[in-house]
């Protein structure tokens, strides 16, 4: 939803903004930066019980630039596991702030009088090492750094020495401001550090600002801390044709700049420790599942989530909704799920519902009706609980005393409903009393899920507020979003006015600008100035734990602001957009990079959320959000009605778009299934299939589902054609498997794309099981399975394999050993001339008793030399009485397939009415014999 921080800051703070955005790029962009520390002196290390090591660091010589330094630092540094270290610096004497291990659980860092054994010699004259079975630990004792290199390579993955040369320094460690460095090369590609929406595209570019502090400033401002922070990279390099990948994570909730030099990186944070992870990959593939080992698994989802959603702010009543689900399916146009954004509320006020626009029986009658066949509701609710004597959720908010304070008082904000306070999810009472105002609301509404929004947490108004007593808040009038309280600047202590300021909102605003003064307080005295972005964290946490224990079904959460881990609980979409050509292509590369956070569940509101899409911006963005994971239609109170009928052409191509993405949600699904127990993200930037091929590293117009279903949009006004990368092997059409692509080394292609169609291709070696699709994702489940198997164009010798995984997807975990799910294997081969297919299934029963049954089987890539014969099904021979049929065709090329100086022909097979139960092992073959 739209908010005043969304929209253009004031001009009363134009001049202060304008002269501290001179100062910090002179500051930072220095050639010769000013010293700020003098490091630090290693000047004890013993090893720890539990394998780490532990050390005393000395400061150097003091300074009191951004206040003075902290005399001792404790250094530990562990192999947590065989591919992921941890170094953490905090303070020796004193506890600091560190993100709360109950909401991310993992080690705990020993305290300094706990630590005891042996000491380490010769620390202070050489360099001393302590190795892992994948990483390497050195450091130099005097100024104190330390270097992490992979095994196997001998590379040098993160440095923090400053030889002097460099554009950094040595490492400094004081209570509001911490600096830490490491040297690059330059040929290291970086991806992370988010959210931020990139110009450039996925790839960090050097030089472009990245500072993480969750803010509401809409996503269309460029290279500006937006509603998450993942201070989480990925480092790709490649070194003679063989890449390697590692990710380096920061776990540090507060503000944070981040300078990216191309051959540094600089780290410079307001308060906290420093808590290095290093993931050691070395495919992008693994960094991404050791890091979610971590940071835990993204959530499940349910099934349905993965079918189309529409959404707008601005569905004034109940007879809109109703409408609006009628006109889809008049349209033949796929739809799940409905939404309304905060329309149903009584005065925008949670947990409510409006009883003239949305009277509770009518609205309850819709839900029975599309309950019945499968399609689901969802709202929003906002942080925000208004403060209004006769509101039942706020009275007992008060009486449970779950909000955060000031001054030993509820911090007065304002949101959409006038005043609020803010509730606070790190006290467990607060987590309790949420629970129980969604289960009250549950029994008054049946909703599927929730929407968090507006939870960095944004705020209208900003400093110390009162409501006004000579006037109404809000007005009534106007868009809402203007503050009306009573307020005053907070600028009297050090969390408010800290002495470095980062880069926030791009313009180096106050912290507490249109959000909680960081001054205010949390459970057990916690500062906002430290939880600050951790809060739309634990509010998805809170809601998560509240869904699981209504119903026993499997959770649905979408949440603006989200942090390290806020996957394993909440899906993701990126925010207030713009419906612009710019904004299209910007949505590849923030989902790309949401799959990199261990976020996979995401999207953008296509069509953009400002006003307004044009028809052929509308059918082109289609094309590309049919096949985010998180497919959503959202737009603003103020923009023109965009639901995907409201154009013929838009509704033509979300029939053919969507049409192949219910087709394929198996595929989808299964890789829900592969992200819940790997952390392997849904949509992935092609480097993940093909890291060694360096032409894709900065590649952000094309994108993959899993490992090898490549989509590849007209993303520019006015094309009919696309130039698209096609890595080294054969590429399928999938809306016309006669036509492939063969790309020896790799090769751009260009390829048609008149207004309705969209580039998606299936890559060689693959089986792809597909279904037959419907409009709505319950009906489509149920119909048959055809499994679509690529080999490499024209083969006479080749391989392929695919998985699938089925479940009832209301419970709320999603494995194997329940009982309610089954696993498939698929595998082909094709090899002296004859063609075998197969399955091996964990886990049959759910399977069999749903009676699901592979009525088709379509092969592409084969030898063109020769027409199929001999069909066998479970090695039985197939008979001209029986109803199977066996078909071939040959294959066109866009691009030539030749070996040697002849042309190779390919061929697709078909084998068509089979009647294979999905739960069962079974076994097709046929020969490819010679030519008639």
């Amino acid at each position: 939803m739209f908010s005043s921080a969304s929209s253009f800051l004031s001009l009363s703070f134009f001049n202060y903004l304008l002269l501290s955005l001179i100062c910090f790029h002179l500051v930072n962009s220095s050639s010769t930066p000013t010293k700020i520390g003098n490091g630090y002196r290693l000047i004890s290390l013993k090893e720890t019980p539990d394998g780490g090591i532990v050390g005393l660091l000395q400061v150097k010589e003091r300074n009191n630039i951004y206040g003075p330094d902290i005399p001792r630092l404790q250094l530990y540094v562990k192999h947590e596991t065989q591919d992921r270290l941890r170094v953490h610096i905090t303070d020796a004497d004193k506890q600091r702030w560190e993100v709360p291990y109950n909401l991310l659980p993992r080690e705990q860092a020993p305290a300094m009088k706990q630590t005891t054994g042996r000491s380490r010699k010769n620390l202070i004259t050489t360099v001393q090492e302590y190795s892992g079975a994948e990483l390497i630990f050195n450091y130099i004792p005097d100024p104190f750094s330390f270097s992490v290199k992979r095994k196997s390579n001998g590379q040098t993955l993160f440095n923090s020495s400053s030889d002097g040369s460099s554009s950094y320094g040595v490492m400094v460690f004081k209570d509001q401001y911490l600096e830490i460095s490491t040297q690059l090369p330059n040929d290291a590609s970086l991806y992370g550090l988010g959210e931020n929406t990139q110009p450039h595209g996925i790839k960090l570019f050097p030089g472009d600002p990245y500072t993480l502090y969750t803010t509401d400033i809409s996503a269309i401002n460029l290279n500006a801390d937006l509603y998450g922070s993942h201070p989480v990279y990925m480092d790709l390099r490649n070194v003679k044709g063989q890449a390697s990948a590692h990710a380096v994570l920061l776990l540090n909730s507060n503000g944070m700049d981040v300078f990216y030099r191309g051959t540094s990186l600089t780290y410079k944070i307001i308060g906290g420790v420093l808590d290095f992870y290093f993931f050691s990959g070395p495919s992008p593939l693994a960094v991404v599942d050791q890091y979610t080992s971590l940071i835990g698994r993204p959530a499940a989802m349910p099934y349905w989530a993965f079918g189309f959603h529409q959404c707008r702010w601005g569905y004034h009543n109940l007879s809109v909704v109703e409408d609006v689900v009628e006109n889809y399916k008049k349209a033949q146009i796929p739809l799940d799920v409905i939404w309304n954004d905060d329309d149903h509320m009584d005065g925008h006020k949670d947990f409510t519902l409006n009883p003239n626009n949305y009277p509770r029986p009518k609205l309850l009658a819709f839900l029975e009706k599309i309950h019945s066949i499968g399609m689901k509701y969802i709202v929003l609710i906002d942080p925000g609980i208004g403060v209004n004597s006769s509101y039942g959720v706020y009275q007992r908010g008060i009486a449970n005393d779950v909000f955060i304070k000031y001054q030993g008082e509820p911090y007065l904000a304002q949101v959409w409903p006038g005043a609020v306070n803010f509730p606070d999810f790190l006290n467990p009472k607060t987590v309790e009393w949420w629970g129980d105002e969604i289960r009250r609301f549950h029994e008054l509404v049946p909703v599927n899920g929730l929407w968090i929004d507006m939870n960095e947490a944004s705020n209208f108004c900003s400093g110390l507020c009162k409501i006004p007593k000579d006037k109404q808040c809000p007005s009534g009038t106007g868009p809402g979003w203007d503050c009306c309280l009573d307020c005053k600047n907070i600028t009297e202590t050090r969390w408010d006015d800290p002495p470095y300021k980062i880069n926030a909102s791009g313009l180096q605003v106050p912290i507490g600008y249109k959000t909680i003064a960081t001054s205010a307080v949390h459970y057990n005295g916690v500062l906002e100035y430290d939880a600050h972005s951790i809060y739309g964290f634990s509010q998805a946490i809170a809601t998560h734990k509240a869904l699981q224990g209504l119903e026993g079904k499997r959770p649905f959460i979408l949440s603006r602001s989200t942090y390290v881990g806020s996957g394993k609980y909440a899906a993701h979409w990126t925010g207030d957009n713009k419906g612009t050509w710019e904004d299209l292509k910007y949505s590849i590369s923030t989902m790309i990079n949401f799959g990199i956070f261990g976020v996979p569940m995401v999207g953008s509101d296509i069509c953009g959320f400002y006003p307004a899409p044009t028809e052929e911006l509308c059918n082109r963005w289609i094309e590309v959000g049919a096949f985010y994971p998180f497919s959503r239609d959202h737009a603003n109170y103020y923009s023109p009605r965009q639901e995907l009928y409201q154009w013929d052409s838009v509704a033509k191509s979300a029939r053919n778009a969507l049409g192949m993405r219910y087709k394929i949600l198996p595929y989808l699904y299964t890789l829900n299934y592969e992200a819940h127990t790997t952390g392997a993200p849904i949509a992935r930037p092609l480097f993940f299939s093909f890291p060694d091929y360096t032409e894709c590293y900065g590649l952000s117009t094309q994108f993959l589902l899993g490992s090898s279903l490549m989509i590849s949009p007209v993303l520019e006004q006015g094309k009919s054609q696309v130039k698209a990368l096609f890595p080294p092997g054969s590429w399928y059409n999938m809306f016309d498997m006669t036509q492939s692509i063969t790309s020896g080394g790799g090769q751009y292609v260009t390829l048609d794309a008149p207004l309705h169609v969209v580039n998606v291709h299936l890559y060689q070696n693959s089986i792809l099981p597909m279904q037959q699709g419907g409009l709505i994702s319950k009906e489509a489940r149920m119909t048959p399975f055809t499994l679509l198997v690529a080999f490499p164009a024209g083969a006479t010798d080749g391989k392929a394999a695919g998985k699938l995984f089925l479940d009832d997807d209301e419970l709320q975990e999603m494995k194997l050993g329940s009982g309610s799910a089954t696993y498939v294997d698929f595998y082909a081969t094709v090899s002296e001339g004859t063609v075998k297919l197969w399955s091996e299934v964990q886990e049959s029963k759910f399977a069999l008793d749903k009676g699901w049954k592979i009525v088709k089987v379509t092969v592409l890539g084969l030898d063109g030399s020769g027409a199929p014969s001999s069909l066998e099904v479970d090695g039985k021979p197939v008979t001209g009485a029986s109803n199977i049929e066996l078909s071939s065709l040959e294959q066109k090329y866009i691009t030539n397939l030749e070996v040697g100086d002849e042309k190779k022909k390919s061929m697709m097979v078909e084998v068509d009415g089979l009647e294979i139960p999905v739960g069962k092992n079974f076994a097709v073959s046929w020969k490819m014999g010679a030519s008639g």
